[in-house]
């Protein structure tokens, strides 16, 4: 698991190789990944929007950009947290993710970007 705080808001990633949607003689890797995001600070955010920079070991780079995650906005009061699941597809049994999260400070309403720490994404077998 990898974890980064920013601005009083700690993201921690733990990731999991899903061999039953993968085919990799297609060229096709799924991986899921678990996020909890906890709000170290004194005041409530909003996650308003994620970025994600996804790099597969073929040189290849995606972005992805949007509002919430998986369908939400949630609001994390101070002490609190949450968390969800998500996935990636790659056409490499190796490559990597790491992003950001605009997020809404609710006592003042400014935005801060919040890091998503760069993460692993490997299939089991190649680490033999």
């Amino acid at each position: 698991m990898v974890a980064q705080i920013t601005e009083g808001v700690k993201v921690s990633v733990e990731t999991t190789y899903q061999p039953e949607y993968s085919n990799p003689a297609n060229e096709h890797f799924m991986f899921a990944y678990k996020i909890q995001i906890e709000n170290l600070s004194d005041y409530s955010v909003q996650l308003l929007r994620r970025h994600w920079i996804i790099f597969d070991s073929n040189g290849s780079k995606r972005e992805v950009e949007g509002e919430g995650v998986v369908g939400l906005q949630p609001i994390i009061q101070p002490g609190q947290h949450h968390e969800y699941v998500s996935g990636c597809n790659l056409k490499t049994d190796i490559g990597n993710m790491q992003g950001t999260y605009q997020m809404k400070r609710l006592v003042d309403n400014e935005l801060i970007e919040v890091k998503i720490p760069q993460f692993a994404l490997i299939a089991p077998f190649k680490l033999n």
